[in-house]
């Protein structure tokens, strides 16, 4: 089970995550409110501006302040390390 660190504390799980997408679209923006209307958003921007949207496949949409490509960066380092971790126990 893989975490994902959005920002403030706030964790996802990767295996989750659909897509995450910058807010700025209108069918993004349409998404997200059709969410809030269902009862399916997470805002977890802590009161902060809107930067990512995870979309989750439990129908969730999860809100973040961190950019999605900071987001990407941190799900590619834990890859890594995991990768690096692997063989060195291989070796």
């Amino acid at each position: 089970m893989k975490l994902i660190n959005i920002g403030f504390g706030n964790i996802v799980f990767a295996n989750r995550v659909i897509a995450m997408v910058s807010p700025e679209s209108a069918p993004v923006k349409r998404i997200i409110q059709e969410s809030r209307e269902k009862g399916n958003l997470i805002d977890a921007t802590q009161g902060r501006r809107t930067r990512a949207v995870i979309i989750m496949d439990s129908d969730h949409i999860v809100l973040s302040a961190s950019q999605p490509e900071t987001i990407a960066g941190r799900v590619d380092k834990e890859l890594a390390e995991e990768i690096n971790t692997n063989d060195d126990a291989e070796e």
